[in-house]
């Protein structure tokens, strides 16, 4: 037996022995819980590898919802208003990107936020929280092609007038709004830069590790912080999108929390047409040692699953590929009826259901009762990461131009019937004579829909996203504290740039005031550049501390990790290390304290790896130093001719 049979394909041997282990489990469900079945099952696996039995590992589970309805939070919020909030909101981003379109081809992205924004109206209900006197607040990754919903969100609340939404992609006359989020463009409103594509959730990771390295070093208090990225399931094809999930998990970035809006599409076509994209990064994710939640199915769909005893349901939702459930979307209820529920059995399930309540058979990403129970899990989830992945429809409301449709993406102009029919699906108030206008809506401020926006933000500590642009300055040391760098080196006694920077890097590192801010980061190449002694003097920042003893812990300049170590040692890794910068750099934002980076490479690794991420670190403000020195005797010892 090698393990790799599929044993559950295999006639079975004693029926009655199945079944009563199977009753003993819905036996233990039902009187002691899921977590004491789940626990019980555990120790069997381990048990049984212990015996020798060869069990072969899945990192995916079925394809339903983690959380069960039975298990769900109780919503703490209006639903009923929160929908007709998020309407407007909707219908103002698909606005300003019409209107700006009018007399233009600027582009902009009205699909991706039709498919989010429930999404995102969850977080900024009952989850983000801005900073505070007390308190700094969570850092949000925003997906570069929604940021129409935020920017509509921001007009209802009054934070942008309607000029600015009329220039969106218009920035030259000073009166517009950037395409995606760029800090350098609009400095008090975005955070951090998330476009090229990918960016985002790599700097996601290294500023939520970021926050854990200040804390554990005294510099900050992180409290219970999350840092949230969200990201389209396209976008994981990026390298950078998933390239450091590894080290998320291994460093225990509890304060991580990553989703991943599923729509199943790309700019040109299906994700996974032939696959299905939420099992594969459930099983990249879970591989990795995340925590991780999946968003499927909405509530309406709660009922069937309930009429599901024999599990026909579920292996219909698992066997069906993602390019039929895009095309589902794109179809109607008596197509879903006919082509999903393609059995005797399965159309029994519905017997009783018109096509139109087929049709309404919602996906968990734009469901807020769903969206919320997993918000609340991974909030509180503790010692892993936590994934999300949200399961929409790419289009959500643009019907015919462009729901789930491979056109979507392109959508940038809808004619007035599109226009008439996206504000009959939301019920909006807009009069058939004002349609060609793309009227913005808005609350008046004495309004119950207006008050309740802005009391969900005042609980939450107040607007997002805001950045704030000043720390309390550093003392800076005198001259003379450089003095012996300042004089010549000797005649006969040459001293290289390297070895020059590192004994600056080093008396920085010394100054009492000033020492605990500086923040050396290395690609591994410490030694290369004549930085090893840092390593006993300062310590290479460890969450875990070091649980082994080093093999050269009798010499002067052994390996040291510590919890409070200064260093950060990324390994083979320019891109972990230039968001190391870009996170340290930017604390005088993020976390009101200045930090004074020394990012000391190879150029011609440093720089043309990661070029992309200099210009995020510079669209960002990141202030610091990037040292990146060239092979050859000027600077770093040549290592053969392919450094020459």
């Amino acid at each position: 037996m090698t393990g790799n049979e599929n044993l559950l394909g295999q006639a079975d041997a004693d029926a009655q022995e199945t079944q009563e282990w199977l009753e003993a489990l819905a036996a233990v469900v039902e009187h002691e819980g899921p977590a004491r079945a789940h626990f019980l099952i555990e120790k069997l696996i381990e048990s049984a590898r212990d015996e020798g039995v060869n069990i072969p590992y899945s990192a995916t589970t079925q394809y339903i919802n983690t959380i069960p309805a039975e298990h769900q939070p109780r919503y703490p919020g209006d639903p009923d208003m929160e929908i007709k909030l998020h309407s407007f909101i909707r219908w103002n981003a698909m606005a300003m990107v019409v209107r700006a379109n009018k007399h233009t081809n600027v582009g902009g992205h009205i699909a991706s936020f039709a498919s989010a924004a429930a999404l995102y109206d969850v977080g900024f209900s009952h989850f983000w929280r801005a900073s505070t006197p007390e308190q700094d607040g969570d850092l949000i990754y925003f997906q570069g092609h929604s940021v129409p919903g935020v920017y509509a969100r921001a007009f209802m609340l009054g934070r942008l007038t309607e000029e600015q939404m009329d220039h969106f992609r218009q920035e030259v006359d000073g009166k517009g709004i950037s395409s995606y989020p760029h800090p350098w463009l609009m400095p008090d409103f975005w955070q951090f830069p998330t476009v090229s594509m990918g960016l985002g959730p790599l700097c996601a990771i290294y500023s939520a590790r970021f926050m854990k390295y200040l804390d554990s070093r005294g510099l900050i208090k992180a409290g219970d912080r999350k840092v949230w990225a969200f990201l389209g399931d396209g976008e994981t094809d990026e390298v950078e999108s998933l390239g450091a999930i590894g080290m998320a998990a291994r460093d225990k970035l509890d304060n991580l929390v990553f989703v991943i809006n599923c729509n199943l599409q790309r700019l040109d076509g299906p994700v996974r047409g032939n696959g299905k994209i939420i099992q594969e990064l459930e099983s990249g994710f879970r591989g990795a040692g995340w925590n991780v939640i999946k968003v499927i199915w909405g509530t309406h769909w709660d009922t069937l699953l309930q009429r599901d005893k024999n599990g026909i349901l579920k292996k219909r939702m698992m066997d069906c590929v993602d390019g039929e459930y895009q095309t589902f979307k794109a179809k109607d209820g008596a197509y879903v009826r006919e082509h999903f529920f393609n059995t005797p059995e399965l159309k029994a399930l519905v017997a009783d259901w018109t096509d139109d309540e087929i049709w309404a058979l919602n996906r968990g990403g734009h469901d807020l009762f769903k969206i919320f129970a997993a918000y609340k899990a991974a909030s509180e989830h503790k010692g892993q990461p936590t994934l999300i992945l949200a399961k929409t429809i790419k289009g959500f409301g643009m019907g015919q131009a462009g729901e789930a449709m491979n056109i979507s993406h392109q959508q940038k102009k809808l004619d007035i019937d599109a226009i008439r029919r996206f504000r009959d699906r939301f019920s909006l108030p807009v009069p058939d004579d004002k349609l060609a206008e793309l009227p913005y809506l808005k609350f008046d401020e004495d309004s119950p829909e207006h008050k309740y926006m802005m009391a969900r933000r005042v609980e939450l500590g107040g607007f997002l996203p805001q950045r704030r642009t000043k720390a309390e300055p550093l003392a800076v040391p005198p001259l003379e504290t450089f003095a012996a760098l300042l004089k010549a080196s000797g005649e006969g006694r040459e001293l290289s740039t390297t070895m020059a920077i590192v004994r600056i890097m080093n008396t920085l590192l010394k100054d009492k005031q000033l020492g605990r801010h500086v923040v050396p980061i290395v690609p591994d190449e410490s030694r290369t550049f004549g930085m090893e002694g840092m390593f006993r003097q300062y310590g290479i920042w460890n969450q875990q501390g070091q649980k082994y003893v080093p093999e050269d812990h009798d010499q002067l300049m052994f390996y040291k990790e510590s919890k409070t170590g200064q260093v950060l040692q990324e390994g083979i890794n320019e891109a972990g290390a230039m968001a190391d910068w870009i996170a340290a750099g930017t604390a005088y934002s993020v976390h009101g304290v200045q930090m004074i980076p020394f990012y000391i490479f190879y150029s011609m690794f440093g720089l043309q790896r990661t070029m992309d991420l200099c210009w995020a670190a510079a669209d960002q403000r990141t202030r610091g130093f990037m040292i990146g020195g060239t092979a050859g005797r000027t600077t770093l010892n040549g290592e053969g001719l392919q450094h020459e």
